[in-house]
């Protein structure tokens, strides 16, 4: 007897990690149901989809009846954290895109017949707010800032699943580093009719944080932000991916599970090794307060540090295809291995 074809569900699948998760699940011979606002944007963005669902970050809908008999739920879906400067109201947005969706996804769980046996679900690292040089691993109690609160708001809706016998992880991702092809990290911001009382920044939410990180250097101009001693809890995108799938495959898995490389480094450490893999000196630092100024409160994520570790993923069995941040860097930037 042929085994029926796996469904997962997958939200936020048209971002930078939902578009190569999406990839990974179709070739590992998943069948791939994509919730998105927009279906026909998603279908032409998504080559490695069998099903699209209109969906909104909503309680309830007419989507909620394809979560009866999926294998899991992959659940990505919120406001994008660089997509623009944080006004009090995109903060909102960035709080209620997370847990308005998750709670309905719980709800339409609640609602199947046949649920689904997994909910892998999104968080960060934002989740344990600043620390100093303290090693933090998934046992750490949660912060207290603005990211720490979205966190612990957004795994409260999503641990209700447990409770209808869904295993539930928590992935807390760390700093992804990521280009949307080897050897091309796009610019991350630009500037539309900038002013004294209007910046005009504009981030480029498919650069990411390392574009962020890279953009002085490419000017002769890199070092780290600010003091150089706060950590800087990395990972590669082909890591995140990984540990997901690990997620979604290994039922041991349960509960939070940090999605950062073994080794996190300080600002300083990690400016050192960027400079080094694009040729370009590291000696210039940047001044917390300029970047808080061109970004806004988005710059929190890389002035304030954590020093987070994968327990959880170790024991596991993880084995991490980029640990170090220069093999990382290197594969992103296409520079032959030094």
């Amino acid at each position: 007897m042929a085994t029926a074809v796996r469904r997962v569900i997958v939200t936020g699948a048209t971002g930078l990690i939902g578009r190569r998760l999406c990839a990974k699940l179709e070739a590992r011979g998943y069948r791939v149901v994509v919730f998105t606002r927009d279906p026909e944007r998603a279908r032409r963005r998504l080559r490695n989809a069998s099903e699209f669902v209109a969906w909104e970050a909503a309680e309830h809908g007419p989507w909620a009846g394809a979560l009866e008999g999926a294998y899991g739920v992959i659940n990505l879906a919120g406001a994008n954290l660089f997509a623009r400067r944080w006004s009090e109201a995109y903060k909102r947005a960035i709080l209620e895109s997370r847990t308005r969706g998750t709670r309905g996804l719980v709800q339409a769980m609640r609602a199947a017949t046949v649920k689904p046996r997994v909910l892998v679900n999104g968080s960060a690292i934002g989740y344990y707010g600043a620390h100093g040089d303290e090693e933090l691993d998934e046992s750490a109690p949660p912060g207290q800032d603005f990211l720490a609160q979205v966190c612990q708001a957004w795994e409260r809706e999503a641990l209700a699943a447990e409770a209808l016998g869904v295993r539930t992880v928590l992935g807390r991702t760390g700093i992804v580093l990521s280009g949307d092809r080897p050897g091309h990290v796009p610019l991350p911001i630009t500037l539309r009719g900038a002013s004294l009382k209007r910046p005009g920044i504009v981030l480029n939410p498919e650069a990411g944080a390392l574009a962020l990180m890279a953009l002085p250097f490419r000017f002769f101009m890199g070092g780290p932000i600010g003091s150089g001693r706060q950590w800087l809890s990395w990972i590669h995108i082909d890591d995140v991916v990984g540990l997901l799938l690990l997620a979604l495959e290994n039922e041991d898995a349960r509960g939070p599970l940090n999605l950062t490389a073994p080794q996190p480094l300080t600002q300083r450490e990690f400016s050192t090794i960027l400079g080094r893999v694009l040729g370009r000196p590291a000696w210039l630092p940047m001044p917390a307060f300029a970047l808080r100024l061109l970004l806004g409160p988005v710059a929190e994520m890389l002035t304030k540090g954590q020093r987070v570790v994968p327990r959880r993923a170790l024991e596991l069995g993880y084995q991490f295809r980029y640990p170090t941040a220069e093999a990382a860097l290197r594969h992103l930037f296409d520079r032959a291995a030094a």
